[in-house]
């Protein structure tokens, strides 16, 4: 069993929780509003408030965590927010993580964000791959197939603990 950390726990998020709950993981899911937690805990996480743009507040989920699923590839709000999350935001949590217990990185490569602030991501990604060795899987399933997307999604976090 390991502890997966869900960044971005709506509604794939909440699916992909479900999934790796029976499939007997422990699993945290972030949102940024509290009237959310109980959406999170119907999935059979625990719900944990924390905002992507600040990664400070992710710091205490990723005690004992094994694997970080980093789901933004359909983030929503400010423009520049949201790019920052591909971007900057991506870059100082993969930098933080080092110092961490996560083991695994799941970076979600697809979705209604602009490509470019995507494939932004996805570089960020695989240098803190090449710098910090840390292991790395990309999705690049599309979004919109929901049963597809999971069984990537399911998939990488398996590869990522050798399995």
């Amino acid at each position: 069993m390991a502890r997966i950390l869900i960044v971005g726990c709506g509604g794939r998020g909440q699916a992909l929780a479900r999934d790796l709950v029976a499939a007997g993981h422990a699993v945290r899911g972030t949102t940024r509003d509290p009237r959310r937690f109980a959406e999170i805990e119907a999935a059979g996480a625990e719900p944990y408030l924390g905002d992507p743009d600040r990664i400070m507040t992710l710091m205490d989920a990723l005690s004992a965590t094994t694997i970080v699923c980093y789901l933004m590839g359909s983030a929503s709000g400010d423009d520049d927010a949201v790019r920052e999350l591909h971007g900057g935001r991506l870059r100082m949590l993969c930098e933080k993580m080092v110092d961490t217990p996560v083991r695994g990185l799941v970076y979600e490569a697809e979705g209604t964000v602009p490509f470019p602030w995507r494939q932004e991501g996805e570089l960020i990604a695989r240098a803190a791959r090449a710098t910090w060795n840390i292991p790395l899987e990309v999705l690049h399933a599309d979004p919109a197939d929901c049963d597809g997307w999971r069984e990537d999604a399911r998939g990488a976090v398996a590869r990522l603990l050798g399995g």
